[in-house]
């Protein structure tokens, strides 16, 4: 197992990046480019499953950790409701879609890995978090 010293190294932020960017690329793409308040949200959404992660490696237990981990979660949940709604206005092109809900489901699958593991654990210093 490695000890990982920063967030950028955790597969689960990895993961939140890639989602967020392709967030940002569709939108770009059709009528969501127009519609200010869904194009907001759904990039907050996107946002959020990112900086959660972020934001939880700096607390200092893993219960605490688990929590931003959750609340990440819960955004990429977010984003696979809008999905539908995205899919069912026709807003993005359906392979745009499909990438997205690819991409969310890596991202819960490494999240829902890391709060296993680390449910688990018994190391409490959120600087030096060990993966698997």
């Amino acid at each position: 197992m490695a000890t990982i010293k920063r967030f950028e190294d955790l597969d689960c932020w990895k993961a939140s990046r890639a989602l967020a960017r392709h967030v940002y690329k569709l939108c770009d793409e059709g009528r969501l480019s127009k519609d200010f308040d869904l194009r907001s949200q759904f990039r907050r959404a996107a946002v959020s499953t990112l900086n959660n992660i972020a934001e939880g490696f700096g607390r200092y237990s893993n219960k605490e950790f688990i929590r931003f981990l959750e609340y990440s979660q819960s955004s990429s949940r977010e984003l696979k409701s809008m999905s539908y709604l995205l899919r069912d206005l026709e807003y993005v092109s359906d392979s745009g879609l499909d990438e997205l809900e690819k991409l969310i489901e890596d991202h819960l699958n490494l999240i829902m890995g890391f709060i296993r593991y680390l449910s688990r654990s018994t190391s409490k210093h959120s600087n030096s978090k060990t993966s698997t």
